[in-house]
């Protein structure tokens, strides 16, 4: 990744409207800003969300509450809880996230 022609600044998440992204159960809450080609959101699932597709797009993620998760289309599983984190590049392992209890994120795409 490479950050560049983006001025310092600050985002207040509270501030950014909600958008609802539906899972095959659950919902996505996204909160999103656009710098340029880097995507920053703040993401909460509700409990019991299941991810409608698989991913193949590159992510940092942060966990800042709750667990979340990550299937990998080999059949590996990852589970996040608050604190941790997974990276993933564009093209590389298609995944797919899902919650029992709900998760807050912190997503650089």
């Amino acid at each position: 990744m490479k950050i560049s022609a983006i001025p310092f600044g600050t985002t207040d998440w509270s501030k950014i409207e909600k958008t609802i992204h539906p899972g095959i159960t659950g919902n996505a809450y996204w909160r999103t800003r656009q710098f340029g080609d880097i995507r920053v959101r703040m993401v909460e699932y509700t409990p019991g969300y299941l991810a409608d597709h698989w991913c193949s797009k590159g992510h940092i993620l942060f966990c800042l509450d709750g667990e979340m998760r990550t299937e990998l289309d080999d059949g590996r599983e990852f589970l996040l809880s608050a604190g941790m984190s997974y990276q993933v590049a564009d093209g590389a392992e298609a995944h797919r996230s899902s919650t029992n209890i709900g998760a807050k994120l912190f997503i650089v795409d």
